[in-house]
């Protein structure tokens, strides 16, 4: 199957920003090393596809909410089936059916957003000035020979981490800054993949399903982990537009998050007499928030006696003894 109509769109978006930045007035040429017309096309392609799938998110969060108000069921579930895992697996997806849940619409949005990192990968990776084909996908010869020549702190977006010497050389570029550029880009990158993980599951909580579980680890630890190997043959545009998308799809949970809160959940501990006593919180960046003082009751204040009143003797309102 060709992914040629994902170059084209991918190509059209990041032209049509450029124009439109190259338009308003931002600089083409390089101000202290950077590109910034280009740099702000692959920043704006990350908005276009993120407002495009917004819906898709919605409805991401929205599944989510469904499979944690399930889980009391499923847990009933595995402790009905407990040691019968083919009876537990036909049981679940029947109650997902049943309930309209979908286990795997958490990872939709990712695997939309795959063909589009793809697509801006591939483009970017022909962006050498020994590339025959410059008018491919849309581009004129005057759009590639700018887009080649356009850097980061005066590293090319086109090269990596992983650039042999020979190809540095085409790009006219300084290997150790390359290096030194890219290494930085993937560290950003992998902390912000982790903390997009991370603040997703300290707001809606680790999942009782281990099916469940699994995706939410791998996630959290997996992709981060498998970045510090890949990025090294990322592009630097790419990076760039993977660290921006991060930082929008953080901007984007917390407001998602706070218009559809998880379900209320009873996070702390019983205390005596029955009562509830709260636990400490985590923050995004794992520093844990002390607990609220518990209120303590409060007793009425006796009114003590106005300034010039006569003192009550309460011996003589107390009702006279019998004789016997």
């Amino acid at each position: 199957m060709s992914l040629d109509w994902i170059y084209y769109a991918i190509s059209w978006i990041l032209l049509a920003w450029h124009s439109a930045w190259d338009a308003i007035g931002v600089p083409d040429g390089a101000v202290a090393g950077t590109n910034w017309a280009w740099i702000l096309a692959i920043v704006f392609l990350v908005v276009t596809v993120r407002v495009i799938l917004f819906p898709v998110f919605v409805k991401q969060i929205k599944s989510q909410r469904a499979m944690q108000a399930l889980q009391p069921q499923v847990k009933a579930l595995q402790e009905k089936h407990k040691g019968d895992r083919e009876t537990l697996q036909k049981e679940m997806m029947e109650l997902y059916r049943k309930e309209k849940a979908n286990p795997l619409m958490g990872c939709l949005p990712m695997f939309l957003q795959i063909p589009v990192f793809l697509g801006l990968f591939h483009v970017l990776r022909r962006l050498d000035p020994a590339n025959q084909g410059k008018t491919l996908y849309g581009w004129t010869v005057e759009q590639f020979e700018s887009a080649s020549a356009a850097s980061l702190f005066t590293a090319p977006i086109a090269g990596k981490f992983g650039s042999t010497a020979e190809e540095l050389s085409r790009l006219g570029a300084n290997g150790t800054t390359v290096k030194v550029i890219a290494g930085i880009l993937v560290l950003v990158m992998m902390g912000t993949t982790y903390l997009t993980s991370r603040q997703m599951i300290l707001k809606t909580g680790w999942a009782e399903d281990p099916q469940q579980r699994m995706i939410q680890r791998l996630m959290l630890y997996g992709i981060p982990l498998s970045l510090l190997i890949s990025g090294a043959i990322f592009p630097i545009g790419v990076i760039i537009y993977w660290v921006t998308n991060n930082l929008f799809t953080l901007g984007q949970q917390q407001w998602v998050l706070r218009k559809y809160p998880p379900p209320p959940t009873v996070t702390g501990k019983t205390g005596t007499g029955g009562r509830t006593t709260a636990q400490p919180t985590k923050t995004l960046l794992g520093r844990t928030k002390p607990a609220p003082a518990p209120v303590k009751p409060t007793t009425p204040k006796v009114a003590g006696p106005k300034p010039g009143a006569k003192p009550v003797n309460p011996k003589k309102n107390r009702p006279a003894k019998r004789q016997g």
